[in-house]
């Protein structure tokens, strides 16, 4: 049972990661289209409209969208200094609670965002070149930050596991 629900998170992480890998590399390539119309306007070529909003709203969701990955695979900072110090049952023990924090950080910042998001879509709210309406914006971080809370609450799980000798 762990196993498959391992399996499931694991990949729901990593399509997560690789959807916000292929909205980078979009975003190069509107970029380099971009630059490379504004370096040939003599011959009629022109920017991208609306190239700096696209990478404001692509990039946020991109980073959202690295969160459970970076989560799941425990990729985020930590210090290691003390781990050799520390006994095993420690060393677990700081794992859960980094794990706890995390999930913390995810429900609230997936709620603060998900509040932001309902402000944006009452006030109608659009960037100023494309008219793009920024609660859709909002929304993919949402979908990023649900993600990244169902992706925190199976590590809290994986470290009490850990920690229970089970895993």
């Amino acid at each position: 049972m762990f196993d498959t629900l391992d399996k499931s998170v694991g990949f729901l992480a990593r399509a997560m990661a690789i959807l916000g890998g292929i909205v980078l590399i979009l975003l190069v390539a509107i970029t380099c289209a971009s630059i490379f119309g504004r370096s040939l306007t003599f011959i009629g070529l022109n920017q991208v409209n609306g190239d700096y909003e696209m990478v404001e709203l692509g990039v946020g969701f991109a980073v959202f969208a690295f969160l459970p990955w970076t989560q799941y695979s425990k990729g985020h900072a930590r210090v290691d200094l003390f781990e050799s110090a520390f006994a095993r049952w420690q060393n677990l023990l700081s794992d859960l609670v980094s794990d706890l924090l995390l999930l913390a950080i995810a429900v609230i910042g997936g709620y603060r965002l998900w509040l932001g998001m309902l402000d944006k879509l009452n006030y109608g709210e659009t960037t100023f070149i494309m008219q793009f309406p920024i609660w859709q914006a909002y929304a993919s971080g949402v979908l990023g930050m649900a993600v990244f809370v169902i992706v925190a609450a199976f590590c809290v799980i994986r470290s009490l596991r850990s920690f229970g000798g089970t895993a």
